[in-house]
Order: C-alpha cells, then sequence, then structure tokens
C-alpha cells in the first residue's frame, strides 16, 4: 500500500511541476514557445493530464483554462494521497516509513 500511495504521490508531483513549469515558459517566451524545446517537452509530459481534464470538464470551459484545472486536480489528488500516506505510516507506527 505504501509503494502504491507514494507512486501516485510521485507521478503527481511530476505533474505539478510539469505543468507549473509549462506555465512559467509560456509567460517568458511569449508567442515564440512553440518553437522552444523545453516548452515542447514539458507539452509532452503534460499532454495525459491535460486531455483527462479536457475530457472531465464541460465544453464550455475554454481550452485556455484547461491547464489550470487539471493543475487544481492533481493539487487535490496530491493533497489527499499525502494525508491517506500520513495516516497509513502513523497507523503502521511509522514501520518504513520515511
Amino acid at each position: 500500500m505504501l509503494l502504491f500511495l507514494s507512486a501516485v504521490k510521485l507521478v503527481c508531483e511530476i505533474a505539478l511541476m510539469a505543468l507549473l513549469g509549462r506555465g512559467l515558459l509560456a509567460i517568458l517566451a511569449g508567442d515564440k514557445r512553440q518553437s522552444n524545446f523545453f516548452y515542447g517537452l514539458l507539452s509532452v509530459l503534460t499532454r495525459p493530464f491535460l486531455a483527462v481534464a479536457r475530457w472531465i470538464t464541460p465544453r464550455q470551459v475554454a481550452d485556455a483554462h484547461v491547464g489550470f484545472v487539471a493543475f487544481s486536480l492533481l493539487l487535490i489528488i496530491w493533497v489527499i494521497v499525502t494525508l491517506e500516506k500520513v495516516s497509513y505510516c502513523v497507523g503502521q507506527d511509522m514501520v518504513g516509513c520515511r
């Protein structure tokens, strides 16, 4: 159980950092972001999470806001998984937890 919680938490952390980096790079690079190698790499990393966010949200949500929705959902999942991991570790008297 601890391995599963740690894996989900890690995937959420990587996706959150990639979304945050993509957003910051979009602000810094401006219109030339599509030709930026690192922006393309971050776009590939975030594509599955953006697709899930687009699938969950209604059509009235603009495409520009889907990144924020994906970030919010991942942050909520990260908080829930972190609380579950802490609860599990406390219940196991911290055996095997770091």
